[in-house]
């Protein structure tokens, strides 16, 4: 098995273990289990998937576009990618056991510190094109390396104020924003640019580009605003995400002339997935725009349910949802696999299943309604299908390696 071929299943290894850990998490509020301390394991889901699942499928895509064949070939590739990954087993093991303390801390900043080490060697082995969707991918690694600053402010935090006050909060924040809103999803979106063989529109682009970078700075002001009370960091996400809605405009007018055709080159599965993506990044840009409003924008982080819901439209939505599509529209995936396409099927129905019930019981709470009857049976049944639905993507991948090493 070359190495891509074992780097991805790696990646949907660490994918299913966090979603096992979410589905245990769904699991204990019906079935309370007293060997396991749910805090630790969303601590534990929370990483993995972070870090285990985006991050490590985006550094074998990054590696795989925009790096040249015979810079990708060097061994340190490889070395980085199983040392990144042996960190992300150590939080797996260490986070449900003991939450954050000495073991799960020490693997987390290892994790961050072999982030340098592969941001270096974009910048350093990136071919200079200057394309647009290497000038995305270039300021998304900026991106991941202020969010980290958060990090380390998280020690002195503790240590001088506490883990109650606003700067250990806002720091974590901090960290939480930049990833998503600025390295995770701006490295997706180059990763997708990258995809279209036509030239893009450079002055839409531009403007695209600009105000994207604008909008990530400016819409960091609204979870700071959950911990500091001042009314300029309103208007100033009012703006921030005003001016994300433009950048999207732009978005699609730049790639608007394209559309067609790149439709065409997709099979139907890849079709879906990409709409599924695309939709997903709407809607969360519908959702910022009603933070506009006082009472939504209190309300957004009060309730659980929205914000495990906007947290997953955008990691199982739109990061998730571009990635598959990626990984299909270049048969990395086998996109003729039956199983694989039952495995995707199966995943979306789970996971707009389970958004649509996060979403509607939030609203039930927001009107005082109470709890949807039956709501975490339904909840629990409906993650089952993304963990079976990654089963099954795993197990053609397996199948697929196995035949091509026999071949």
């Amino acid at each position: 098995m070359n190495s891509q071929k074992s780097w991805i299943l790696c990646c949907f290894f660490n994918f299913l273990i966090a979603c096992v850990f979410g589905l245990l998490m769904r699991f204990m509020y019906l079935f309370p289990l007293d060997f396991l301390n749910y805090s630790f394991l969303l601590h534990a889901h929370s990483h993995v998937a972070m870090l285990g699942w985006v991050y490590m499928i985006v550094y074998v895509l990054i590696v795989h576009f925009f790096i040249p064949k015979e810079k990708r070939q060097k061994p340190i590739y490889n070395r980085l990618f199983w040392l990144t990954q042996f960190s992300v087993i150590g939080m797996m093991i260490a986070f449900p056991i003991q939450g954050y303390a000495l073991f799960s801390i020490i693997f987390s900043t290892m994790h961050i510190l072999l982030s340098y080490v592969f941001c270096r060697l974009v910048w350093k082995d990136c071919a200079r094109d200057k394309s647009p969707s290497q000038r995305l991918l270039l300021v998304s690694i900026l991106f991941m390396i202020l969010s980290t600053f958060g990090v380390w402010c998280l020690g002195p935090a503790v240590s001088t104020l506490g883990k109650q006050s606003a700067f250990y909060q806002i720091a974590i924040q901090f960290f939480l924003h930049f990833q998503f809103s600025g390295w995770f999803i701006l490295a997706i979106l180059s990763l997708f640019l990258k995809q279209f063989q036509n030239k893009i529109d450079e002055v839409k682009f531009k403007k695209f580009y600009f105000l994207m970078i604008i909008s990530t700075v400016l819409t960091l002001a609204f979870p700071v605003r959950w911990f500091v009370e001042n009314n300029v960091l309103n208007y100033i996400n009012i703006l921030g995400v005003l001016i994300q809605l433009s950048a999207f405009i732009y978005f699609y007018k730049m790639l608007k002339t394209q559309i067609k055709h790149f439709k065409n080159t997709l099979d139907q599965t890849t079709k879906i997935v990409y709409g599924l993506a695309l939709c997903s990044l709407f809607l969360k840009v519908g959702i910022q725009l009603l933070t506009i409003f006082p009472n939504l924008a209190e309300v957004s982080h009060q309730i659980r349910n929205f914000v495990i819901g906007f947290i997953h439209l955008t990691t199982l939505g739109i990061i998730t949802g571009f990635l598959f599509g990626i990984l299909l529209q270049n048969k990395m995936l086998s996109s003729n696999s039956k199983k694989l396409k039952i495995g995707v099927k199966c995943f979306i129905f789970g996971y707009v299943s389970t958004e649509i019930l996060l979403f509607l019981q939030g609203w039930f709470f927001f009107f005082g309604e109470g709890s949807i009857p039956g709501y975490f049976q339904s909840i629990l049944i409906f993650s089952i299908l993304l963990v079976l639905g990654l089963v099954l993507i795993m197990s053609s991948i397996i199948r697929r390696n196995l035949y091509c090493n026999i071949k």
